[in-house]
């Protein structure tokens, strides 16, 4: 009994030695090249259910630059040996970093022209002729690679202090002020271009560009061929190959999970349309670009996927001739006042592209890469150059940055099924706008979504329980705020989820602040032969401009409100754990 007693007792002071020790000391993570000092596998095995118990309860922080960092709640993790690890997704945001190659056990990072090259079967990464070792340095888990933070101290340079008492890592970009993007970068010379395609002699360029758009988003780990047929013929606007269309339809129909669809379920051209044809993925966020922001245009390409944009084109198929296209050089360039009248994908650029290749005189060199519908036979197998000096291209831009898994919710309401089609507000920046529900199941609200209407926009968040009427708005609990930089369509991850019962009403409310705007709220509304059928049945919006009186918009102003919510039903919670 003595014997035992004493053995506790040492076990007792060896963890408490090892908590003083992760919580003093900086050798957990440090990592020196060609060798490691400690890994997990020297921890004895008394501390490991410790350090787990620990980690369930912790939460850390990461700060670049002196500034936190907002992470989601799976981009980040600390593994079992006291590794942090930051998800792919994190590494775009975050660190800036582009992903140019993707498989099971390796993956290639890119900032400027530093190139990493990260090998899970060795636990190492390649710089240059630098082999050098890291712990853990790539990890899959739900489907998704993430990266031991160590890999952008040895790799890109940063500082790397870890504060084991406070949970926290503090990194310091020593380029902080440099750009992140290199002169040139061209998808064909990675693992992100898509399939190129041939839209034929139907007007269905913009379809191509939207698709073309979100299958690079999802590159190089998954490659879609991604319906157009289905996405032309089942959008809610209407209309058939021959209509046209733009990206405003091309995110209603994504955002709304109508689509995408895979082309193999609803094939192009085949006069044919698949009603019955299931999304595959759940688009969940899409970004507008600034009109000729070239450096925003060019991050977007880099870090998440290809930007749809337009052009003026007095070309319809390969072998036309025209005026303002170099065809040995696959160079065009058009300057002048006509509108846009095509879509094409931007997949990369070229600062320094000769300025002497464009048949219109232009200012200096350099060109975007960008990805036509046209087939293989246009331009360098299907890819042209596009100056930066040409007058359209570059003014309207889309970026798919928010492509999940059809799993991330099990339910979606909403009432805007042809997206933002106008807005509404007060005559000032800010305004409030709501929407109401009835609960189809028994549920959990996880998330909401909505259109912001123009760049560096705040937002709060508001619940209301038990809806019954106009009364109840009164009873709206603060949820959360943020800020979206750019225009476009989010979804905002709820930090409190809501438990709703079968049949309840519940209502979303949205204070929206938008620089500049006059009427900062996203409707769906009826207007002209292009919209001109939208179901005023399906929704209860309202809004207000002091969240004290309310405005049932579907009787007073004919509209939609466009805010979505995103629900996990409970009983399928629990059987699928």
């Amino acid at each position: 009994m003595h014997k035992i007693t004493i053995n506790s007792i040492l076990i007792g002071i060896l963890i408490l030695f090892m908590l003083f020790v992760l919580d003093n000391a900086s050798w957990k993570n440090d990592v020196v090249k060609g060798s490691v000092v400690m890994t997990g596998d020297d921890i004895p095995a008394e501390w490991t259910s410790v350090i787990n118990n620990r980690n369930k309860a912790r939460k850390t922080h990461l700060y670049i630059n002196g500034k936190e960092q907002q992470l989601g709640v799976d981009e980040l993790y600390i593994a079992d040996d006291e590794v942090m690890m930051i998800s792919l997704k994190a590494a775009k945001e975050i660190f800036k970093c582009a992903v140019n190659y993707e498989t099971r056990d390796s993956v290639q990072l890119q900032k400027r022209n530093l190139i990493i090259d990260i090998d899970a079967s060795e636990s190492v990464i390649y710089s240059g002729s630098d082999k050098i070792k890291v712990p853990n340095v790539l990890v899959l888990n739900n489907g998704k690679h993430f990266i031991n933070v160590a890999v952008f101290k040895e790799g890109f340079s940063y500082g790397y202090s870890w504060n084991s008492s406070k949970d926290t890592l503090s990194m310091v970009d020593v380029y902080e002020n440099q750009s992140v993007l290199p002169s040139s970068y061209s998808y064909a010379d990675v693992d992100r271009l898509p399939q190129i395609k041939n839209q034929g002699r139907f007007g269905t360029c913009w379809a191509f560009a939207a698709l073309g758009a979100v299958e690079s988003s999802l590159m190089p780990y998954e490659k879609y061929l991604l319906s157009v047929d289905n996405l032309v013929n089942s959008n809610t606007y209407g209309g058939n190959n021959y209509d046209g269309g733009d990206y405003l339809s091309a995110i209603a129909y994504l955002t709304s999970w109508r689509g995408p669809v895979n082309d193999s379920d609803d094939p192009y051209g085949d006069g044919e349309s698949n009603p019955y044809a299931s999304a595959v993925k759940h688009v969940q966020e899409a970004r507008l670009i600034e009109s000729k922001n070239n450096e925003a245009i060019k991050e977007a390409v880099f870090l998440y996927g290809g930007v749809e944009s337009c052009l003026f084109m007095n070309m319809n198929y390969v072998g036309e001739r025209s005026q303002f296209y170099n065809q040995a050089e696959s160079a065009y360039c058009y300057i002048g006042t006509n509108k846009a009248n095509h879509d094409v994908v931007i997949v990369g650029w070229d600062d320094n592209y000769p300025k002497e290749n464009f048949r219109q005189q232009v200012e200096g060199n350099g060109a975007y890469i960008c990805m036509n519908s046209w087939g293989q036979e246009f331009g360098e197998d299907g890819l042209f150059y596009v100056s930066y000096y040409d007058s359209i291209i570059g003014t309207h831009n889309v970026v798919y940055t928010g492509v999940d898994s059809i799993d991330n919710y099990n339910n979606i309401y909403q009432s805007d099924l042809c997206g933002k089609t106008g807005q509404l507000g007060y005559n000032a920046s800010e305004a409030y706008f709501a929407n109401v529900y009835q609960a189809e199941y028994q549920e959990k609200l996880e998330a909401v979504g909505f259109y912001t209407t123009g760049k560096n926009t705040f937002y709060d968040i508001y619940l209301v329980e038990n809806y019954t009427d106009e009364d109840s708005f009164n009873n709206k609990v603060y949820i959360q705020s943020g800020k979206m930089a750019n225009e476009g369509y989010y979804t905002v991850e709820l930090k409190k989820s809501l438990k709703l019962v079968t049949g309840e009403k519940f209502a979303i409310v949205v204070m929206i602040s938008t620089p500049g705007a006059n009427r900062p709220i996203a409707v769906e509304y009826a207007h002209g032969d292009k919209v001109k059928d939208i179901d005023l049945t399906d929704g209860e919006g309202y809004i207000s401009m002091n969240a004290k009186n309310w405005e049932h918009v579907e009787e007073t102003k004919d509209c939609n409100i466009c805010l979505k919510a995103y629900t996990n039903i409970i009983d399928k919670i629990e059987t699928d754990h």
